[in-house]
Order: C-alpha cells, then structure tokens, then sequence
C-alpha cells in the first residue's frame, strides 16, 4: 500500500540539528573566506596600486613647505561697539577666532601678497608652480592690460591654493604655512602673508574708526540741536507759568527732579507763621475767658510785678493795722492812717487789676486778627501751589526730554572722543616665529604615498571582491539555506575527491559517513513515523553530490538492519549501477513500460540489506512513463518487501520528472552544491516542487570545503548529464 504524501506531523524545521547546522560563522571568518576565495585578485590589485603610488612618487616635484607662526590675541575693548556697527554677537570668542582664521585665507590677503611681491610679473612664480607663462607673455616682452589682469589673478589663485591656515589647539598661535617648489619662495611668502595680515588689520581698526568718527560726528549735530531745543522749551514753560525753581536734584537715573519752587517755600513760611498765630491766639483767647473769674484771680494778674508788689505792701500794713487793733481803738490817729494806707492800697490794685483786664481783650482780638490774615494768605498760596503742581506734570516733560537728549549727547561725545585716540592703540596681532628657508622638501613622502596606495588597493580590492561576490551568487555556508531559501537543513557534508566518497562510505567512522548519519538522524525527525519509507533526492542540476547522496543514506539506512531499496529515477543520464558495479541493462524504465516482474530486476549490494534497480534502456520520453500510474504502483510494491524506498530523481531544471516522481512518495531531499547553483536556480527549483504541493523534508549541503566545514559538513562529487561511464554522481 502507497503511503501517503501528506505532510509529516512532526515537520522537518523540528529535527535535530548536525553539527553546527544552521550556525553562522562569525563575521571575520566569513570575511576571512571571502578573502581566501579571492586571494590572488586582492593581491594583484595591492601590488599594482603600490606599484603605481611608487612611480607616482617618484615623478612628482619635491615640494618645500614653510611656516609663520602669529599669536592672534582677543581683544579686551572694542571701539567699534557703537550703535549699528558691530553685533553683540561677536563678543563670543569662538566667532572671532574663526572670523580671524577666514581672514587668513581670504583672496583679499593674498591679493596684498601678490602685490606686495609682485608675483603677478614673476615667471619664476609661475614656473614654481608648474604653470606655462607662454600664454601669458613674459621673458622681458610687454604685457597688455588683459595679460597684466589675468596674470595678478592666477598668481592670486596660486596663492590660495597653496597656503594653509592651522590653528594650534588650545592656544592663540596660528601657523601660516605655504607650500611650493622654490624654498625661498615658500618663505618669504610665508612671512609677507603675515606682515600683511598685520596691515590689514590695522587698516580695517582704521576704516572702522573714520566712519564710526563720521557716523558719531553727524548724531552729535542732530543731538546738539535737539538738546538746545529741549532746555529752550524748560526755560520758556517756566518762564510762562512762573515756576521759580529754588532747588534741583539728579536722581539715581540721571534725570533732573525740582526740589522746591518760590511758592512751596513761601507756603511753607507761611505755613509756620499760621500755625504760631494760631497758637498765640489760642494763647490770647483762654486769658480773654478768664475775665468772668474775679481779676485777682487772673493768671495774667498774678503776673503782673505792679500788683504782686502792692498785695505785698497792703499784707504789710493790714499786719500792722491788726496788731493796732489789739491796743487802740479804730479811732485812734495812728489806727486811722493805718486804715486808710489800706483803702489807698486796695484802690491801686483795683486800679491795676483793670487796666490788666482791658490788656488781655486787645491782645485776643490782635491775635484773632493776625490769624485770619495770614490763613487767607495760606489758602491764596495753597491754590498757586495747586496750579503750580499741575504746571510741573508738563514741565517734567519738558525737562526729562532736555535730560535724555543730554545724556545721549554726553555719551557720544565720549564715544566720540575715544575714537579719536584709539588708532593708537596696541595691536592684537604678533609675529612669534618667521619662516626660515626649508633645506628638506615636505612632499612628497614616499613611505605615506606607498602607505595610502596599499590603503587604496585594498580598498579597489574590497570593492572588485564585493562586486564579483554579488556576482558568484552560489550557497557558499549552511546558515544560509534556512536564512535565504527558508528550506530546513537536514546536514552538510564534506568536500571529497571524485572517485574516493565510495571508499570514505565504506568507513562508518569516517567524517563522511558521520555527516549522513547525522542527516538521517534528522529524517529521523521528519515524520511521525520515523525515517520516511518512501524519499525522493533530487537537486537543481547535475554533479551536485544527488545520486552520491542518495547511495548514502541508502547506505546508512542498511547499516541499521533496514532493508532498503534504492531505485535509479534518472533515466536519462543512469549512475547508481556504477556505485553498485553492476549492468545497467533492465531496471526502472522496463517496468513503466509494461514489465510487472520488479523482483526480477532487483539486483544486490556489496552492502547488506541494500538493493538496487537500476534506471534500465534510456526511453524516447522519460516524462510520459514517470506521468502515469505505474510507478505509484510499483511503489506499492516494493514497500511490501522493503522498509525504506529510496528514488534518485534527475535535475529539477529543465526537466519535468522529478516533480512527478515528488507526487508518488512521502517527501523530498534536495541537494544543493556549495559555491555551485546561483540562489535565484535554486529557488526557482524550489518553487517547481512546491506548485505539485512536495513535500520537502529539506536540503542537504554538498561539498563543503575544510573552513567552511568548521560550521558543517561539506561534500562535492561530478554529475556528467548524458554520460553514463566514468564519472559518479
């Protein structure tokens, strides 16, 4: 009974991998092949590009290369920081550092250079540099002013094209070198460069100080005018609302503040002498009320010398009277003068005490008075102030414009006059070191040039190498039968001299029976049932490794007490009877032609449990007996007496028979030459057996050379397509 074709249960990505299967090699060993395969190519192209750089070398024209050396210092003040002249950008160091290095190389320097040394005339120049004067007039002849012209430029261009800028790092020195065939050329325009550096820096800190003193000249015009305008139009205001300023402060700010004016002193005055008025009048008022209390109780009386002194006397004398009174009589002469002393006293009190009285009155309505004159006066001078502070809201105006004007016209006339002397100040640009004479030539430096050829050639090398290896597309490790053509792999095997894979077979311990063992440990895997009893082997094209292949793991299969029957499908170019050393003179294509007697047919081993039938009379049309019925059914009948059927199919390309042959049996195993097919054949052959839906167990790589072998088996063996002697496939 035919078994049946479906795909296994357990697939073949689930086998168990031989060693170092599906494993990359490392980048550098791969790299380290593609250098091997290509050895000799790399070679050639290094010794030829070292070759050429050697005659390079030696036909180019020393060069001498002298250097300046100038300290570029940053400068701590800037006259140029006026308005509109100058960034504040370029206060930063960076920028003027590499604004200083565009300086150096502008065509502007070199053109000062030029004229300076009159390189525009040399020939000498000129000829340093390899140009040809002829063109160009010289030797003494006259030059036109279109000769003169194109002359200065190229000398101009010369220049720039030879003269290097290099900055020294983490310093202020820049080196100014220049490179020619002439030493002494090199040197003195090495050093003119930086003499002229120098002057034309001191020439642009002088064309910036002329238009900046032109520029500050034509403000401080605008500026006056508007000053003397501005304090004309003070003076006028408080002229017309008669603002007298007594005092004037600056503030922190510079504007000008009135401290006080002629009214706010006069209201302050007044003020003062309002408020004593007030007082005296209050004063005046409280004597004024103490008249309804008898006059001797006055505080005014009290006070008063004249009254005090007679109410001295009057105690004096009514002491006297009282001690009279205890020895006389009122009547007495004595008593009576005594008496009357005391009417005498008390009437001049009185007298005094009402003449107090009538003071105080009068001193109340003075006081009363003064007051009210002078708070009228307070308020009349209250309302000027009044008026006057609003006045002084325009006449601030007035007055901070004059200030503002003044101070933009002190700061520039300050300005102004430090332009004036700054032309004399030190300049930030030094010569450390002038160029000398070079007596060595700086190029061209024969171990650096042999050094970049060798550089070049591996680099022509690498790309020729990349080139032919997209060309080579061929399998070339077995990482990338998984990686590229998404195909298990079931093993590799090692490369092996044509006529000597029967005789490594023969050893069970050898490297190649080790790597098909290792491969139908896999097929082990493919099925559920173990080592598919039905397999088909086929490959792209001939000499691939496919009927050695299939020979051994019929081969192997045997060793395992199996019985195994390995059937020739390749009836067009036969090869497994020479593996055997029998006659191929009935086999397969006999029994698809009618022969139903396959036991007949089957022919023994030198192995045991291996049998053979062979591929039989080559027939006019292969594809027409494989497209029937009969081999499915033989296939029937060979697994009733054998345990494994193993087919050696032909080439997939070009060839419809083994896609039939894939329809008849369990599965596939495609073989595929390392270094051999191109990948786009193979995947092509691929996609042929996939579209009869074949099932591929996956792929075995052949011919694996030793370095390659480190990360799988390797294996090579010759397919002659039409030949049927001499060569094994």
């Amino acid at each position: 009974m035919l078994l049946s074709t479906a795909p296994a249960t357990i697939p073949a990505a689930t086998a168990l991998p031989e060693r170092g299967g599906n494993l990359a090699p490392p980048l550098l060993v791969q790299y380290w092949d593609v250098a091997l395969r290509w050895k000799w190519l790399i070679a050639a192209i290094v010794i030829a590009a070292t070759i050429a750089g050697l005659i390079i070398t030696l036909l180019m024209t020393p060069q001498y290369t002298a250097a300046t050396r100038i300290e570029i210092s940053r400068e701590q003040k800037k006259v140029t920081n006026v308005e509109g002249l100058e960034s504040a950008e370029a206060s930063r160091d960076l920028e003027f550092y590499q604004t200083q290095y565009s300086l150096l190389a502008a065509r502007s320097l070199a053109e000062r250079v030029a004229r300076v040394l009159k390189l525009g005339s040399s020939d000498t120049f000129f000829k340093a540099h390899g140009v040809n004067v002829e063109g160009m007039a010289g030797n003494g002849r006259v030059l036109t002013a279109d000769q003169r012209t194109q002359r200065e430029r190229t000398a101009v261009s010369l220049l720039l094209k030879n003269v290097s800028i290099s900055p020294i790092r983490g310093s202020a020195l820049v080196d100014i070198k220049y490179t020619s065939a002439s030493p002494a050329d090199s040197a003195a325009i090495a050093n003119t460069w930086a003499e002229q550096f120098i002057e034309s820096s001191m020439d642009r800190r002088y064309a910036s100080t002329a238009e900046a003193r032109k520029f500050l000249e034509v403000r401080l015009a605008d500026l006056r005018a508007r000053v003397e305008s501005s304090e004309r139009d003070v003076v006028n205001y408080a002229m017309e609302k008669g603002i007298v300023a007594l005092g004037k402060t600056k503030s922190a700010d510079g504007q000008t503040q009135i401290e006080r004016t002629l009214v706010s002193n006069n209201l302050e005055a007044l003020n003062e002498a309002l408020a004593k008025a007030t007082a005296d009048r209050i004063a005046a008022e409280s004597r004024a009320n103490a008249r309804a209390t008898r006059a001797d109780a006055t505080s005014e009386a009290l006070g008063n010398l004249a009254i005090g002194q007679l109410r001295q006397r009057r105690a004096e004398v009514a002491g006297e009277y009282s001690r009279m009174m205890v020895q006389f009589e009122p009547s007495y002469p004595a008593a009576r003068a005594v008496a009357e002393q005391l009417r005498t006293l008390d009437a001049s009190i009185a007298a005094e005490e009402r003449r107090v009285r009538s003071s105080v009155s009068g001193d109340y309505r003075e006081a009363l008075t003064r007051e009210d004159t002078l708070r009228n006066q307070v308020e009349t001078l209250k309302a000027r102030m009044n008026q006057q502070q609003r006045d002084n809201i325009q006449y601030n105006i007035y007055q901070r414009e004059a200030d503002t004007n003044r101070q933009l016209y002190d700061g520039l006339l300050q300005r102004y006059k430090e332009i004036g002397v700054a032309g004399v100040g030190t300049n930030n640009i030094a010569v450390v070191d002038t160029a000398k004479i070079p007596s060595s030539p700086s190029a061209p430096n024969l171990l650096l040039n042999l050094t970049l050829a060798v550089l070049l050639g591996f680099g022509l090398a690498g790309v020729a190498t990349f080139a032919l290896e997209q060309i080579d597309e061929g399998l070339r490790e077995p990482s990338q039968v998984s990686r590229l053509l998404q195909v298990p792999l079931l093993g590799s095997v090692p490369d092996v001299e044509t006529g000597e894979c029967l005789d490594v077979l023969r050893d069970p311990k050898s490297a190649l029976s080790e790597a098909y063992l290792s491969i139908r440990s896999n097929l082990a895997f493919s099925t559920d049932h173990g080592v598919p009893r039905t397999l088909l082997v086929t490959s792209t094209r001939p000499a691939e490794g496919k009927s050695t292949t299939s020979w051994a793991i019929a081969t192997v299969l045997a060793r395992t007490d199996s019985k195994v029957l390995i059937v020739d499908g390749d009836m067009r170019s036969p090869s497994l009877h020479q593996y055997a050393g029998v006659q191929n003179v009935h086999g397969l294509s006999n029994l698809l032609a009618g022969d139903n007697d396959w036991q007949r047919l089957v022919q023994e081993t030198n192995t045991r449990n291996l049998s053979l039938i062979t591929a039989g009379p080559t027939p006019p049309s292969a594809s027409e007996l494989l497209s029937s019925n009969k081999m499915a059914a033989l296939l029937d009948q060979l697994l009733e007496d054998y345990d494994h059927v193993i087919v050696d199919a032909p080439p997939i390309l070009g060839l419809a028979d083994a896609p039939l042959l894939s329809r008849v049996v369990e599965g596939c195993v495609f073989v595929i030459e390392t270094n051999g097919v191109a990948i786009r054949g193979i995947k092509a052959s691929l996609g042929r057996l996939r579209q009869v839906n074949a099932h591929l167990f996956g792929a075995v790589l052949t011919k694996l050379k030793h370095r390659q072998a480190g990360y799988g088996y390797g294996y090579g063996y010759g397919y002659g397509y039409g030949d049927t002697a001499g060569k094994v496939d």
